[in-house]
């Protein structure tokens, strides 16, 4: 069996070729195209080196069946979210049932929900004076960042933490970990 997983992406796309990279040369699992909600994102010229299927919609799009029926006609089995600022319609959820994976730069169920992405969370965190943050990569539900926990990774808040350190740190989780618990979810692994 072969699995076809569908990218959605909002922005600057540094996880998107990751995880292209990651599987690139994979007998079983595949990047069948890329999803993009913001026709300005970098996240667009980052793909198109890598002969992926990009898709630009917009937000109305995400409204109605179009992106539905495009997915199926992909026969995409995975979408994961890496970047992407909007809630997924139920109809594509209902259908891809715990097959809708999301990366979030912090524990939940702290710094999770609407408006919590990037800087924001990581502001949140500093200002809070938390000790630890980290990644969640979780299933996506109806809900902003309240779907089931599948994996998360912790980091140390140093005194002397900044934004751009404890932002990199996130990255680096982010780099390291995504596509290996992509990989060991698609193929019962984990």
């Amino acid at each position: 069996m072969q699995y076809r997983i569908t990218l959605f992406s909002s922005g600057n796309g540094s996880n998107v070729e990751n995880i292209i990279e990651y599987f690139k040369g994979s007998k079983i699992i595949r990047i069948e195209m890329v999803i993009c909600n913001n026709e300005k994102a970098f996240v667009i010229q980052r793909v198109k080196k890598y002969n992926i299927p990009i898709k630009i919609i917009s937000n109305s799009t995400l409204k109605n069946n179009d992106l539905f029926f495009c997915l199926k006609r992909s026969k995409t089995t995975h979408i994961i979210l890496a970047g992407f600022m909007n809630l997924i319609p139920k109809s594509i959820i209902n259908y891809y049932k715990n097959k809708i994976i999301n990366i979030h730069p912090s524990l939940l169920p702290k710094y999770g929900g609407k408006g919590f992405h990037g800087e924001n969370v990581h502001k949140a965190v500093l200002y809070s004076g938390d000790k630890r943050s980290g990644i969640t990569i979780h299933i996506v539900n109806e809900e902003y960042d309240k779907g089931k926990i599948i994996f998360q990774k912790l980091i140390i808040i140093n005194n002397d933490e900044t934004l751009e350190s404890l932002s990199s740190k996130i990255h680096d989780l982010e780099y390291k970990y995504f596509p290996q618990i992509i990989e060991k979810y698609i193929l019962n692994k984990l």
